[in-house]
């Protein structure tokens, strides 16, 4: 869902453009929320275009993890599109890709005789380290314990302990499909990222000014935050329950779409948000995988808890539309993982962030919610497998932190009002777009 949904606001994006959109997914999804979300997508959007093409089956066991293996099996599929937009009507002007398939696109675009684009799906900054990755791997010295950061010339030091695991093994599947991707990502006309200017100006600068992984990078083209896309669904009970709260009284805490937290790692969660006085509404999740996730919320917190805080938070099982509660007046904080969709939905309506970043680049991100003044991030809390629990106690002090501190709420609304800047008609990221438009219509 995290790659998915910034195609969908994409497509959203140049229809109301006035572009004919072909939307072209990988089949078979790996979870319920995929389906669903593409289906209501094509029910809204008669209009578009939809190609679905199977994708080759790796062989796999029961250990890995089934994102890891859609992605490498998307990659290596790819070749199997030619055929099916060769005699597209009317004949395709660009093909707007996912970073995870860039290796394989390029000759796709190439036969059919047009450009292709990359959109990326996380900050500029780890696109800059996914670009650098090839360097990284060759030399694992970089990785010896007397080594505190990676030096990308030109660019703020990334911190060793900010760089996902995997990328320590080169034969990790996940490592090797960025590999091969990293490696053809000069070959795109540009790549789309979901970025601010006012949250990674620095790094946006260094790259677009050509002084900074010039040979790895093309063009970067921020057009964030993406405009969200509507679908008629029914109004949530934890919306309903959203609606009798006060302004700004209520804390948000969710994951994302693949962090499954341990049992024990939710106990101290619902102690934290207990102790913590605030209202709270939290989503939860048991499994990676949304078909898999069986157990109830009664299991998982216990009828005490549900009953104790029953006047003071709700919490929910299954998918919610994390925009239109961000959006919410009553939403005053969000406890977030800081996977990027989430971090630049923050953005979008200035809600502060205390960060817990869980894998992935997300330990970048929440360095730039903190250095952008959107959040608060304590470096200690665990990530990627690490044992350790976050104690109750530690979750109430951060939950009371952000709650409290009005010069952090001041400064995340000041970033609420340079997103919806950037993103309104003559804005910042509403030009890029339209300048890309421009030039495919030539």
């Amino acid at each position: 869902m995290g790659h998915l949904t910034p195609f969908l606001r994409i497509a959203s994006m140049l229809l109301r453009r006035n572009c004919a959109v072909t939307l072209i997914t990988a089949t078979p999804t790996v979870s319920a929320a995929e389906s669903s979300h593409i289906s209501s997508f094509l029910h809204e959007h008669p209009q578009v275009k939809h190609v679905g093409f199977q994708i080759i089956q790796l062989p796999h066991s029961k250990q890995d993890d089934p994102f890891y293996l859609q992605f490498e099996s998307t990659r290596r599929s790819v070749h199997l599109l030619h055929p099916l937009l060769s005699s597209s009507s009317p004949p395709l002007s660009a093909i707007f890709a996912d970073f995870f398939v860039a290796s394989s696109i390029t000759s796709v675009s190439t036969k059919l005789g047009i450009p292709h684009y990359l959109i990326s799906t996380t900050s500029v900054k780890f696109l800059c380290l996914l670009a650098y990755l090839p360097e990284l791997i060759s030399d694992p010295a970089k990785f010896d314990h007397s080594f505190t950061e990676v030096e990308i010339s030109g660019l703020t030091p990334f911190p060793i302990s900010s760089i996902p695991p995997p990328f320590k093994d080169p034969n990790h599947l996940f490592t090797k499909t960025l590999l091969q991707n990293s490696r053809a990502l000069s070959k795109a006309k540009g790549i789309f990222m979901n970025s601010l200017q006012c949250l990674e100006a620095e790094t946006l600068e260094a790259v677009n000014n050509g002084g900074v992984l010039s040979h790895s990078l093309p063009p970067l083209l921020p057009i964030g935050p993406l405009e969200l896309y509507e679908i008629k669904t029914e109004k949530g009970q934890y919306m309903t329950w959203l609606d009798r709260q006060p302004a700004e009284s209520v804390v948000y805490v969710s994951f994302g779409s693949r962090t499954a937290m341990s049992r024990e790692q939710i106990r101290e969660i619902s102690k934290g948000l207990e102790r913590s006085g605030h209202r709270f509404l939290w989503v939860l999740k048991s499994s990676k995988v949304d078909t898999e996730d069986k157990i109830q919320l009664k299991d998982l917190l216990g009828d005490s808890f549900l009953e104790r805080t029953k006047n003071k938070g709700t919490a929910v099982k299954g998918w919610v539309s994390q925009p239109e509660i961000l959006e919410h007046p009553s939403v005053g904080a969000f406890v977030s993982h800081c996977g990027w969709n989430s971090v630049i939905e923050a953005a979008r309506r200035g809600v502060p962030v205390v960060a817990w970043p869980q894998h992935g680049d997300q330990r970048l991100n929440a360095e730039i919610v903190q250095r952008g003044e959107l959040g608060i991030w304590d470096r200690k809390w665990g990530w990627d497998g690490d044992k350790e629990l976050v104690c109750g106690e530690e979750i109430e002090k951060k939950i009371r932190e952000v709650m409290g501190d009005e010069k952090l709420r001041k400064m995340a609304k000041k970033v609420g009002e340079e997103a919806r800047k950037a993103a309104e008609t003559g804005g910042s990221s509403e030009k890029v777009l339209s300048e890309v438009l421009e030039f495919l219509q030539k």
